[in-house]
């Protein structure tokens, strides 16, 4: 046993957590990593990995396979993935759970997703990764040692004893892992922190506790079932403080509250009824928001704005602070809609306002005040921008350094509007964007795809979406001429319930609110960010339950507090097989 009179406990957490990582993964099923595109690379055909795991089977087709539900008398779901805490659950689990202001995962290695969603429910745990959480786990037990008023916080008693290291042991171990630690738990951790009396004083007996508490896989992993019980049903009911645990990584991002806690421990979190209660306390939190921001920014590729490039002999307006601005506009526009204003997809879809900054507002030509309150929706052009798909993140995102994409656009809409999708381009095509011409117009540019026999099918599907969005340029700015004629944003849309001519963004995001299979899609990513996987057959009546309510109201936060309800989050299924 390595003391901490100046130096480090590591050498034991770092057994502990090895071999408990190890424990973690071995018992449980895993689903395939979803890759990401990459808007700042340099290919018109970034690899993804589609979001039902299938890939179309040609050049030019499509797969887009909505769930049926076959009713039983028996609840019906999914096997739910392991997944280790993403950068912001882990950032907003040690803010809640220590009271401490840091964010150590900004500097971890980057988030494995399920589609566009962070999940890390497929990758083991490299060296790497683990000797981050230790460092990070050492430095915030560090923290709060230090800070008295923090600790003073964390600590049930006011003596200096093995009785307060007990108490402070179940009291902490229950918010750390998220339930009441198992006896084994427990006299693991008062062998620990007495191990730390006996070399130092109280105090250190209390990070080391903390500090194994925050290294555990019992932290780091949402844990909801482990290996089967000989006889037990495939399918159960999942524990109450599991059901708390999903309600607030579902809608906070973070660890449960005293009142999920206090919920749990009464078995108060059975019923529908219950967790639609539950559901609607938490979004009218302000802590919702981050969900609202995450969701969006990650199901739009947003989540990669912060490394975006572009090329500033084009864009000269350019900058830091526009990009932050970018960024930021999505989770505060998404959110002030879903939980401030109607709820309602159409809004999302098609307002002629958003909730920005300074810089966007000078992007987009938006009349403010001098004393502007950028937290309140500002009006914008309602000829030049309707929602989500004309916000100059979006648009930026999904274009070059350079140059604008309608592929990357035109996919975009298909992949995460439609749910449609696309076959990989055949091997050996040249994937090469156009090089910019001054005296040639993007439209122009990409059509010569068409041209091309291997190339021409998928790009029929593609290129007339995208193109109806070439009003925008590479950063999002409202272009109206382009290499010395008028933009041509006329578009097409087939293969979806709502076909035909478009022009421009604005016509374009109408009828994507008129589509009953843009609605099927929302709800399907939103169970998607829920559970950290695609739904499967056995997930068919709870997305269509979820998918009713939406349907009868457009109401994205009605679909939100519905998924709740469903049979696919309060119960879980074992792997058949599993050890």
């Amino acid at each position: 046993m390595t003391t901490r009179t100046g130096c480090s406990t590591r050498p034991l957490f770092r057994l502990s957590l090895a071999l408990g990582l190890a424990g973690a993964v071995a018992c449980t099923g895993q689903i395939g990593s979803g890759g990401a595109s990459n808007p700042s690379g340099g290919s018109d055909h970034p690899t993804t990995t589609p979001p039902n795991g299938q890939m179309g089977p040609g050049p030019g087709s499509m797969v887009s396979s909505p769930l049926t539900c076959v009713p039983s008398s028996s609840p019906s779901v999914g096997v739910e993935p392991l997944r280790r805490l993403n950068h912001s659950q882990y950032n907003n689990s040690v803010r809640d759970l220590l009271g401490i202001d840091l964010a150590p995962a900004n500097d971890f290695t980057p988030d494995e997703k399920v589609g566009p969603f962070f999940s890390n429910a497929s990758a083991p745990i490299s060296d790497l990764v683990a000797e981050e959480y230790l460092d990070a786990a050492e430095a915030l037990s560090d923290a709060v040692m230090t800070n008295t008023t923090k600790l003073s916080a964390l600590l049930p008693c006011t003596t200096t004893d093995a009785t307060c290291g007990a108490q402070f042991i179940d009291s902490f171990g229950l918010r750390a892992f998220r339930r009441p630690l198992t006896p084994d738990e427990h006299t693991t951790m008062v062998t620990l922190f007495a191990s730390g009396m006996t070399d130092d004083s109280f105090n250190e007996g209390v990070r080391r506790v903390i500090q194994a508490m925050l290294e555990s896989p019992q932290f780091l992993y949402r844990i909801e079932l482990g290996p089967q019980p000989t006889g037990a049903k495939d399918v159960v009911a999942l524990d109450q403080y599991l059901v708390a645990g999903r309600l607030s990584y579902y809608l906070w991002g973070s660890m449960p509250d005293a009142e999920l806690f206090r919920a749990a421990g009464a078995g108060e979190l059975s019923s529908p009824d219950a967790l639609r209660a539950q559901a609607k306390r938490l979004l009218a939190d302000p802590r919702a928001a981050v969900t609202m921001a995450n969701f969006h920014q990650q199901w739009l590729g947003l989540d990669q704005i912060t490394s975006l490039e572009k090329d500033m002999t084009v864009y000269p307006n350019y900058s830091p602070d526009l990009r932050d601005a970018m960024a930021a506009e999505t989770g505060a526009f998404t959110d002030y809609v879903i939980r401030a204003g109607d709820g309602k997809l159409e809004t999302l879809l098609t307002a002629p306002f958003s909730v920005l900054t300074a810089p966007l507002a000078t992007l987009y030509g938006a009349t403010v005040t001098a004393n502007q309150d950028y937290t309140k929706p500002v009006n914008l052009n309602p000829n030049q921008r309707a929602g989500l798909l004309t916000e100059a993140g979006v648009l930026a995102v999904m274009s070059h350094a350079e140059q604008s994409s309608p592929i990357r656009r035109g996919k975009l809409v298909r992949e995460q509007f439609f749910c449609q999708t696309l076959s990989p381009p055949p091997p050996g095509v040249d994937l090469t964007p156009p090089a910019p011409d001054p005296n040639v117009s993007s439209r122009q540019r990409f059509e010569k795809h068409r041209t091309q026999a291997v190339c021409a099918a998928c790009h029929a599907l593609i290129d007339p979406i995208g193109f109806g969005l070439e009003n925008y340029d590479g950063i999002g700015a409202f272009l109206t001429m382009e290499a010395g004629q008028p933009v041509d944003s006329s578009g097409t849309l087939t293969g979806t319930d709502v076909d035909g001519d478009f022009h421009g963004a604005l016509e374009l995001s109408q009828k994507l609110s008129q589509s009953a299979e843009v609605r099927s899609c929302v709800a399907q990513k939103w169970f998607n960010y829920a559970f950290g996987r695609t739904a499967g057959p056995n997930d068919g009546c709870s997305l269509q339950a979820a998918s009713d309510t939406f349907n009868k109201t457009n109401n994205i936060r009605d679909l939100l507090v519905e998924l709740v309800a469903t049979d696919a989050f309060r119960y879980g299924r074992f792997e058949k097989g599993a050890p």
